[in-house]
């Protein structure tokens, strides 16, 4: 009688690229056959899940140069996508300048897994907790598209992330949280103004909060994660507003028709109303077992809708 051996897996050829030129490179040898990796924290919870197989070729982006850096450039915070997540987490211009971007990554996983995961690959899921907070900030990403450093905005790299082939050709480099008008300034000063053209000073309340909820109190896959963020008038009118809705397995979303619809409106019960009733129309949530998109839509709405109450103090 025959033996039955049983069937190993074999170990993937790993990559060591120095530039992004040469990983992108590996990339289009390779094809479907390799992937991008660096803390590979997702990536093995999928592996050993079954969800995705183990692919023939690791490309280990952890070797390119100058991607382990967070510097302050003149239009913004530079993070490079390589940069830990524990690192991101403790740096203290992030912490005082973006602070959502700081909570949300507070919320991933547990501290072992913060130290290996990296920013980069948390946004290049496309499904990552920090993403809302990101497109919170207006956040922008610079890619390498195999003949030069390429720069687009969050929400653009979003819509195109269900479109394979295009994703097989972007390798994300940096990721780049711009400096508004109002940012620079309290960046110099921490200063609660805005000038508002007339040679005068008006005082403005700027608000922002995120939030993710799950199944448990940590470590724990989020069901609804959501930021938003914003300036207020003394009078209570909204002159700034951004919504950010993601969670699960949902692709975030920026609420941009919303957003028009409630600028330079007076935030009061009425408005509350119709922002709950907008975030249930526009959200569209992926549901899974452990959450109906029903709920997901709910939770979303009551979230946003609680942030903006206490921020006019109705």
């Amino acid at each position: 009688m025959g033996m039955n051996v049983p069937e190993t897996m074999a170990s993937p050829l790993v990559w060591h690229p120095q530039t992004a030129a040469d990983a992108w490179q590996l990339k289009q040898n390779y094809a479907t056959d390799s992937v991008y990796i660096s803390g590979g924290t997702l990536l093995r919870t999928h592996w050993e899940a079954g969800i995705a197989a183990l692919p023939k070729h690791l490309i280990d982006l952890s070797t390119v140069r100058g991607l382990k850096e967070i510097r302050v450039g003149e239009t913004g915070l530079l993070i490079g996508g390589q940069m830990s997540l524990q690192a991101c987490r403790t740096n203290a211009f992030l912490q005082r300048h973006f602070p959502m971007v700081s909570e949300a990554i507070r919320t991933i996983a547990a501290p072992s897994v913060r130290h290996l995961a990296t920013i980069g690959g948390n946004v290049a899921s496309n499904i990552g907790d920090s993403v809302p907070a990101l497109l919170a900030y207006d956040a922008e990403l610079l890619w390498y598209d195999g003949n030069a450093e390429q720069q687009l905005p969050l929400t653009e790299w979003l819509h195109i992330a269900s479109v394979p082939s295009l994703a097989n050709e972007r390798l994300l480099l940096s990721l780049l949280l711009p400096f508004k008008e109002t940012e620079e300034q309290a960046a110099r000063d921490d200063a609660d103004v805005v000038f508002d053209g007339k040679d005068s000073i008006s005082k403005m309340k700027r608000f922002g909060a995120y939030h993710k909820v799950g199944r448990r109190e940590a470590f724990t896959p989020s069901v609804v994660t959501a930021a938003i963020k914003g300036t207020l008038a003394d009078d209570g009118v909204l002159q700034e507003i951004r919504i950010a809705l993601g969670g699960g397995q949902t692709v975030p979303q920026r609420l941009d028709q919303l957003e028009k619809e409630i600028v330079g409106a007076l935030v009061d019960g009425q408005l509350l109303q119709h922002v709950y009733d907008r975030i249930l129309q526009l959200y569209d949530p992926r549901e899974d077992l452990f959450a109906s998109a029903a709920y997901r839509r709910t939770t979303a709405a009551n979230i946003i809708v609680a942030e903006l109450w206490k921020a006019a103090r109705l």
